[in-house]
């Protein structure tokens, strides 16, 4: 059967969040060295990196975050102040002593303790992210000309309000897809079958009418192959992969889209 629709992740498939994260890492380890020059601002990102990840996932909300899809370092710089679930009130109240843990934590693993530094970092760091925002170079190109034939659908695991902020940064991103649809609205994320299922029917499709387009094997392909729907693994850094989770189609830029459709 023909393809109607064409559904689309946002983090690093649109948007080159990793790119924005790693920035705004760069610019607050940096200011760090500026107070203490015998700080290397690489071995401070590490750090910084492990000790957010060993405390996000000490948390009792762990378990809502890895469901809905919501990672540490969107911990770092996320309020949490919209969704349902009463985890969001938890990581409302959590985030700010998270922040500031995770940072003068990291700092004391490089061999500075500076308490009063950290809380300075964990205020910084959110504003360095959402002073970048960035789209990969073909986004605009592709959906521009898979509008004009196909319906489309935005998928996205992550937190109500950090979701939309991060569409509010690119605010002509929005307008391509005629449904958005965030993990952390419906109650449970990729690669949970309802959340697809959920999308097919606000776009009136089967599974074999849609294709799915992600970067992350482990949501966006696993939920797809769940479904029965086509899939195609975007793999911009050409990464190894196991049999494990196989996709339909593996591209290593949104430009192959087109022609992959042409033959279904």
């Amino acid at each position: 059967m023909a393809i109607k629709a064409v559904l689309f992740d946002l983090d690093d498939t649109l948007l080159w969040d990793e790119r924005s994260v790693q920035e705004a890492f760069e610019a607050t380890c940096k200011r760090a060295a500026e107070v203490y020059p015998q700080l290397e601002h690489k071995e401070l990102e590490r750090c910084v990196r492990e000790e957010a990840r060993s405390l996000y996932e000490s948390y009792e909300t762990y378990p809502f975050t890895k469901m809905i899809g919501i990672n540490p370092f969107e911990g770092l710089w996320g309020n949490f102040a919209e969704g349902r679930q009463e985890e969001f009130r938890m990581l409302n109240a959590i985030a700010p002593r998270y922040r500031k843990d995770a940072w003068t934590a990291g700092l004391k693993a490089a061999g500075v303790d500076d308490e009063a530094l950290g809380a300075e970092l964990a205020e910084r760091f959110p504003a360095e992210r959402r002073s970048r925002s960035y789209v990969y170079e073909e986004t605009f190109e592709v959906l521009a000309s898979l509008q004009q034939h196909y319906s489309l659908l935005l998928l996205t695991n992550g937190s109500p309000d950090l979701q939309r902020e991060k569409l509010d940064g690119v605010p002509e991103l929005a307008a391509y897809f005629d449904h958005i649809v965030i993990s952390g609205d419906f109650g449970k994320g990729k690669p949970d079958a309802g959340i697809f299922h959920h999308a097919m029917d606000l776009l009136g499709i089967g599974p074999s009418e849609g294709l799915m387009v992600g970067d992350k094997l482990t949501t966006d392909i696993l939920g797809a192959n769940t479904v029965g729907m086509k899939c195609a693994w975007i793999n911009r850094h050409e990464l190894s992969r196991t049999d494990d989770i196989v996709p339909c189609y593996e591209i290593r830029s949104l430009r192959e889209l087109q022609g992959i459709i042409d033959t279904l």
